[in-house]
């Protein structure tokens, strides 16, 4: 398949300001928000973490008021597609499409008093999908409330050290949840945990390795991650065992060798062939191309998901994240870290 360069995109620069939970509105369906401080990560690490999102919920409900009765932090399926790559300078990039419906999406900048800073972004309907009104639908009228649990609830995202980690879902029914005894995560704070906590993808399988992994809403994930060294793996869950992979490319089928290999969706082997060829064509890829290649995988190209909510640019060697929304690949909004 042929990848023609698209050039001409609008760049609007998000600037740094000092607001904090504020939800500033981009688009349609796309904002982001800034938060600085303590929003209790370390107090939920440190008393042990949590096996279930009903588990997330309790403590957050306990911490901050207006996040009781919380159902969840994640959804149903949706299908994604990543791919690390490397500039003619030598810069690292981390390219990621989000494929799911129409959806609130919000950009989360953190600067947590301990840990990195990071942006994330995070799908608000997954949070909101089962609030119905009373307490806690005037609790999600403040930005405050809405900022802290999307804190909790990260899909994908970049850290200042230049680490990079999304999750993406296979379509398979064997949950993992791990009961070690070690401290407990879901998908989301065990992303959550890497952009504060590692800079590199060792120092994140060493943290994953430490944690009992609990995936969310009994979905099969697996992680992409990579640093600016350039190195990308997978991570998958293969009988309550974590298995890791070293792979440049992510999309929604199993690549651990053995029984599970190639589990997924037939689509999502389309999507990694593209991919592939398109790192074994280019010598090189620069963020432009990245983005070109996004499109070229995007669900325009294809009828699984009603839309690709999200494609990002990371540049891991610049702290600089470029977002498309909605399959526009002619405006990009650029954040720095």
């Amino acid at each position: 398949m042929n990848i023609e360069q698209k050039t001409e995109t609008e760049q609007i620069i998000i600037s740094y300001e000092n607001s904090n939970s504020k939800i500033k509105k981009l688009e349609k369906d796309f904002s982001y928000v800034r938060f600085h401080g303590d929003y209790g990560f370390e107090d939920f690490i440190s008393r042990g973490g949590a096996y279930s999102d009903k588990e997330v919920v309790e403590f957050l409900a306990e911490r901050f008021t207006g996040l009781s009765n919380l159902k969840s932090l994640t959804g149903d399926s949706f299908g994604c597609s990543t791919i690390s790559a490397t500039t003619s300078s030598g810069e690292k990039l981390f390219g990621r499409n989000f494929d799911w419906q129409e959806c609130d999406a919000l950009v989360v900048l953190s600067y947590p008093e301990t840990g990195y800073s990071s942006v994330s972004t995070v799908n608000m309907d997954f949070i909101t999908q089962n609030i119905k009104g009373g307490i806690l639908g005037m609790a999600f009228s403040f930005d405050s409330v809405k900022t802290i649990a999307a804190l909790y609830a990260p899909l994908d995202g970049m850290n200042e050290a230049g680490l990079a980690v999304a999750v993406n879902m296979i379509q398979d029914s064997a949950a993992t949840k791990q009961k070690t005894g070690k401290p407990g995560l879901t998908t989301t704070t065990a992303v959550r945990l890497l952009l504060n906590k590692a800079a590199t993808v060792e120092e994140a399988l060493n943290l994953l390795a430490s944690y009992d992994f609990n995936s969310s809403m009994g979905m099969v994930v697996h992680f992409a991650i990579t640093d600016k060294s350039g190195r990308s793996v997978a991570v998958e869950y293969i009988d309550q065992k974590m298995n890791i992979i070293e792979t440049p490319i992510l999309t929604n089928f199993y690549l651990t060798p053995g029984k599970k290999y190639g589990i997924g969706t037939t689509q999502s082997k389309e999507r990694y062939e593209i991919l592939k060829n398109a790192l074994e064509t280019n010598q090189y890829i620069e963020e432009d191309k990245l983005k070109t290649i996004l499109d070229s995988v995007s669900k325009d190209n294809f009828e699984e998901f009603t839309s690709t909510e999200w494609s990002i640019v990371f540049n891991l060697s610049k702290q600089k994240v470029i977002y498309f929304h909605r399959e526009n690949y002619k405006k990009a909004y650029v954040f720095r870290l």
